[in-house]
């Protein structure tokens, strides 16, 4: 199979998908579609994902697919060779992760994608700061950290519903804890230092998938130094 991943780099879900197909040795072509130049708004792109929002795949021309959640349990099962702890086979084990994902986006994703947009990434596309929506974002991150601190890693294991290996969970929800790495460090160190299991469990998963998870996070921190030259010549 031909694949190829329209993402950008600056994106949570897009890093997961790269990092995961890097992990696996799944062989793809990057296209890149910059979302601060609203490139995803073209219709070019509409072709391949009508939402209008990355990442997106095409399989041989033929087959595309939106939802970086459908798309890493489509990759996890289309593409030989896939250790079975990133999505298993057995079909509680599979259900258990799923409900970790389908909790993630109206969670996680929205206190910390929320909060790094309002208070920082809005003016990469020249928007305001809203500082009160950052705020109501900033309280239902909090919430969520305590969630995941309280339900999946109450359990022994160094990784998401006590397993001892990654799975696509671990992934999709370290790479939303790692857009805080955009904050100023005060604000990121507030936020996490008083979720130590977070906090570990953020360490184990990178460190089970290095090189690329370094790799593939390095425009992250080419941003937060482009956001202080930003904010210096403010």
């Amino acid at each position: 199979m031909k694949l190829k991943l329209f993402v950008d780099r600056l994106s949570q879900p897009c890093r997961a998908i790269l990092i995961f197909c890097k992990m696996n040795k799944i062989e793809f072509v990057e296209v890149r579609i910059e979302l601060s130049k609203g490139e995803q708004l073209s219709p070019e792109f509409k072709e391949i994902n009508p939402m209008q929002k990355v990442p997106a795949m095409k399989v041989d021309e033929r087959f595309r697919l939106f939802e970086s959640h459908a798309i890493l349990r489509f990759l996890a099962g289309a593409f030989p060779g896939v250790a079975d702890h990133w999505y298993p086979a057995d079909l509680f084990k599979r259900a258990e992760i799923d409900s970790v994902l389908d909790w993630h986006h109206a969670n996680l994703r929205h206190g910390s994608a929320g909060l790094v947009f309002h208070s920082k990434l809005a003016r990469l596309s020249g928007r305001p700061l809203d500082l009160r929506a950052a705020a109501d974002c900033e309280k239902v991150l909090s919430a969520s950290l305590a969630k995941i601190e309280s339900v999946w890693l109450k359990e022994e294991g160094q990784f998401l519903l006590g397993n001892s290996k990654p799975s696509i969970a671990d992934l999709s929800l370290v790479c939303e804890t790692m857009q805080l790495e955009a904050l100023d460090e005060k604000d990121r160190k507030r936020l996490l230092d008083p979720h130590e299991k977070v906090r570990k469990w953020m360490d184990d998963t990178r460190n089970a998938m290095q090189p690329y998870f370094g790799e593939i996070h390095g425009v992250l921190f080419q941003l937060k130094d482009k956001l202080k030259e930003m904010e210096s010549d403010e």
